[in-house]
């Protein structure tokens, strides 16, 4: 019996290594463990390697007993999958681990322990609070106006 046997370690070694680095700027992204660094990324990168090292390790083996020749095209088909793989893995990690460092320091964003600029915002039930207010005023059951003010800012809520 004369058949083929289709190369599917490289097929997903590919889909996977594509998939993973599609994974992190569009889902992974959003959770906090997964925002500062991409390890999940990175997991199903390194599954995508061993794939695809199965998969060309297939392509280039000798054939068994009733495959047959393995054909030139399915041997550059699998190198070809495997250079793409291995250019995917190099330009998310390029872009994610080293071009991210090439951003611009804000420097005029507020320091740790640095005193914020005046503002005044709406509060949940729409009334005008100044930073100033908010330092001048004791808090409820407190004798003193506080030493700092914590804001949270909830996205969408307006």
């Amino acid at each position: 019996m004369n058949m083929k046997r289709f190369n599917w370690p490289i097929v997903v070694g590919f889909l996977l290594s594509f998939i993973a680095s599609l994974a992190y700027p569009f889902f992974l992204v959003d959770y906090p463990v997964t925002r500062d660094f991409p390890w999940v990324s990175i997991l199903l990168f390194v599954v995508a390697l061993i794939l695809v090292w199965m998969g060309l390790k297939r392509a280039f083996s000798k054939p068994t007993i009733g495959e047959g020749k393995r054909s030139k095209l399915s041997k550059v088909f699998a190198a070809s999958l495997a250079v793409l793989s291995v250019a995917i893995i190099g330009l998310f990690l390029f872009g994610t681990l080293i071009m991210a460092r090439w951003l611009p320091p804000s420097t005029n964003a507020p320091q740790v322990g640095q005193k914020a600029p005046e503002f005044t915002l709406s509060d949940a039930s729409g009334k005008q609070v100044s930073l100033a207010e908010l330092l001048s005023q004791p808090i409820a059951g407190q004798t003193s106006p506080p030493k700092g003010v914590l804001l949270i800012f909830y996205r969408g809520y307006w």
